[in-house]
C-alpha cells in the first residue's frame, strides 16, 4: 500500500522539502542554460517542491503540474532542469523514509511504494514536455512555411515570390497555393520567382517550379524565373531539365525590366534639372 510512504510524505514534508532545495540549489548551478539570478532559482525550486507535494497528496491538480512545466520550458530552462528535479526528489523521500524500515523487507516495500508514487510523476513529466515540445515544433514550422512563400505585388500587374532555403514536398504546396491565390487578389499578369536563395536546385525543386509556372499559366497570368547563378545554370544543364517554357533571367532586375515590357510599360529616367 502507498499509505505508508504517503503517511511519512506528510510527517516529514519539512525536512523533505529542505534536504530537496539544498541538493537542487547544488545541482542547479552546474546546468547550462540556466541564466537566471538565485532568488528566481530559489522561488522556482520552492514552487517545483509544493507542486510535486500537492500533486502526490491530491491536494492540488494534473493542471498545476501542467502549468509549472509549461512555465519552465517557456522560460528556456532546460528539462534536465525537471527531471533532474524528480530523480533528486525521489532520492531524498528514499533516504529519508528508510529510516523508518525496521528491516530489509520493510525497506524494499517502501523504495517500491516510493517508485509507484513518483513514477506517474516522471512519465507526465516526460509525456507533457514532449508535446509542448512537437506543438512548438508544429507552430514554428508553420509559422516559417507561411513567411517563406509570399508573393509581394511590386507594382500594379507584377509581383515577385522569392524563395528562400530548401524546398520539400510541403512546401511547394504551399508555394502553389500561395501564388495562384496571390496572382488572383493582386490581379498579377507576371510573376517572377526569385531563387536566389535556394541553395539547391535539383530534379524535384525544378519540378515543382514548372508546375507553379504551369499553374500560373492556368490563370492567365505569365512566369519568370530569377536568380538563376551560374552553378545553378550548370545543375539544370547536367540534369537535363528543360525550363525553356518560361523565361529565366540571372537577375530580379532583369527579371522586373522584363516584366515591364511585357505589360507594355517601361522604366524612363527624369532629369532633374531639365523639369525646373
Amino acid at each position: 500500500m502507498k499509505s505508508a510512504v504517503i503517511e511519512h510524505l506528510k510527517e516529514q514534508k519539512d525536512k523533505i522539502v529542505q534536504m530537496w532545495m539544498e541538493k537542487m540549489d547544488e545541482a542547479v548551478s552546474d546546468m547550462p542554460s540556466t541564466n537566471v539570478n538565485y532568488s528566481a532559482l530559489v522561488t522556482t525550486n520552492e514552487t517545483f517542491a509544493e507542486v510535486i507535494y500537492n500533486y502526490i497528496l491530491n491536494e492540488g491538480s494534473s493542471e498545476d503540474l501542467n502549468n509549472f512545466i509549461g512555465r519552465i520550458l517557456r522560460f528556456g530552462w532546460p528539462l534536465s532542469y525537471l527531471t533532474h528535479g524528480i530523480q533528486v526528489f525521489r532520492k531524498v523521500v528514499i533516504e529519508v523514509i528508510g529510516k523508518k524500515a525496521e528491516n530489509t523487507k520493510d525497506l524494499l516495500r517502501l523504495y517500491h511504494q516510493t517508485d509507484a508514487i513518483i513514477d506517474p510523476i516522471t512519465n507526465k513529466l516526460i509525456q507533457d514536455s514532449a508535446e509542448s515540445w512537437e506543438n512548438t515544433v508544429y507552430l514554428q514550422k508553420n509559422a516559417l512555411l507561411e513567411l517563406s512563400a509570399p508573393l509581394i505585388p511590386v507594382m500594379e500587374k507584377i509581383s515577385v515570390m522569392p524563395l528562400i532555403g530548401t524546398i520539400d514536398t510541403d512546401r511547394a504546396k504551399l508555394i502553389m497555393e500561395n501564388l495562384l491565390e496571390g496572382v488572383i487578389e493582386h490581379r498579377s499578369e507576371v510573376v517572377l520567382i526569385d531563387i536566389t536563395g535556394v541553395p539547391i536546385v535539383d530534379t524535384m525543386v525544378a519540378h515543382h517550379i514548372i508546375q507553379a509556372a504551369e499553374a500560373v499559366r492556368l490563370v492567365g497570368a505569365s512566369c519568370i524565373l530569377v536568380g538563376i547563378r551560374p552553378e545553378i545554370a550548370q545543375t539544370i544543364v547536367n540534369l537535363g531539365i528543360a525550363l525553356h517554357d518560361f523565361p529565366t533571367r540571372s537577375t530580379l532586375k532583369e527579371g522586373i525590366e522584363t516584366a515591364l515590357k511585357m505589360t507594355k510599360r517601361q522604366i524612363v529616367f527624369i532629369d532633374q534639372e531639365g523639369s525646373d
